[in-house]
């Protein structure tokens, strides 16, 4: 799934250039090259699909030349997740009725990538053999409340347990409470199912949604037309909430995995590699005095820049803007970017 368009990474990610096509922490791949170099270790490239906007077919394209371009989907509007992925498991059932899909967004950070394939090995072995919907649960390292949160009824000497419940961000007391329980894991949006088992929960909890998608044919020319015709009229709803909370064959494997949403430039900080300052900093021509705790990111590598006395502070200057805020704010970049797009022309930096 690679549809979002970051609006928490402004300036760096923007309507037109989405985060998913940046090398947000200069590793020399962008989000969705590793996420390719990671699933492609145990999924033949003809088999990999790229779920996005139509914006940005060409974009993905260009930048996974060894995806199929057959294989790369662009959505006509943005309907959240139930109908991309009712989407792709129709087109995957097409080509074979007895497929395991794993469904993972493109612009997570995953640092133990062994584990992670041990997961998700484990994750299609129970799919092929059981009708049910497995997930990836990252064990949380703090009460966060920018996670969705999966609760599991622990099983003696069992590597995946049954899933209890899911809870959207929480407040920071129930994060702690979370926590201090033991029973809950963060909800990485990582599934795993077969598509028969996927298209019968579609069937059974969103049966407007299948008989829209029924109505269309897969992997043909007549494709594209009949579902620019049926998206303006699909319920934007979640995956979560159209599916996941309803379906009572839910199963979660918890794991270690390094992971990170990359969800906010604080999160960047965490990830990034910092100095001896501590301060993430991407371009060699950035001077810093009296500086400590900044991500600081200059897009334009022939520049030059000096920051004196900031702390703990985001700095991302690009063409065409300039954010310079605390860390502690970084929720409130989204605010900013409506804000900007309510001025005269304000589009221009979107």
């Amino acid at each position: 799934m690679a549809g979002g368009i970051g609006s928490r990474f402004w300036p760096m990610s923007t309507q037109k250039f989405p985060k998913q096509f940046h090398d947000i922490l200069g590793v020399g791949r962008t989000m969705i090259q590793q996420t390719f170099d990671r699933i492609s270790q145990i999924i033949p490239k003809e088999n990999i699909y790229v779920i996005t906007n139509q914006e940005y077919v060409e974009m993905t394209q260009e930048q996974l030349p060894e995806v199929p371009a057959g294989n790369v989907v662009g959505e006509p509007a943005m309907k959240n997740t139930s109908a991309c992925n009712l989407y792709m498991a129709k087109k995957i059932e097409n080509v074979n009725p007895d497929a395991n899909i794993i469904v993972m967004p493109a612009d997570h950070l995953i640092l133990k990538e062994k584990t992670f394939l041990e997961k998700v090995e484990l994750a299609f072995s129970i799919a092929s053999e059981n009708d049910y919907l497995v997930t990836l649960g990252i064990t949380p390292t703090r009460p966060d409340t920018g996670y969705g949160y999966i609760q599991f009824i622990q099983e003696k000497n069992e590597n995946y347990s049954k899933v209890k419940t899911f809870t959207e961000k929480p407040d920071l007391e129930i994060a702690k409470s979370f926590l201090e329980s033991g029973d809950f894991l963060w909800n990485a949006g990582i599934f795993i199912w077969s598509a028969k088992s996927i298209l019968k929960a579609f069937k059974k909890y969103l049966p407007e949604m299948t008989n829209q998608f029924n109505a269309c044919e897969y992997n043909c020319e007549a494709e594209k037309e009949c579902i620019d015709t049926i998206y303006p009229t699909v319920s934007k709803i979640s995956i979560d909430n159209g599916i996941l909370e309803k379906a009572s064959n839910v199963y979660v494997i918890p794991a270690n995995l390094g992971w990170s949403d990359l969800g906010t430039w604080t999160s960047v900080y965490t990830n990034a590699d910092k100095n001896d300052d501590n301060n993430a900093i991407n371009s060699k021509n950035v001077l810093t005095y009296n500086s400590k705790g900044n991500v600081i990111r200059i897009r334009n590598q022939n520049k030059a820049a000096v920051i004196d006395g900031l702390k703990n502070y985001i700095v991302v200057d690009t063409e065409k803007a300039l954010l310079i805020c605390p860390r502690e704010n970084d929720q409130l970049i989204k605010d900013y970017v409506l804000d900007l797009k309510n001025l005269k022309k304000g589009e221009r930096f979107m």
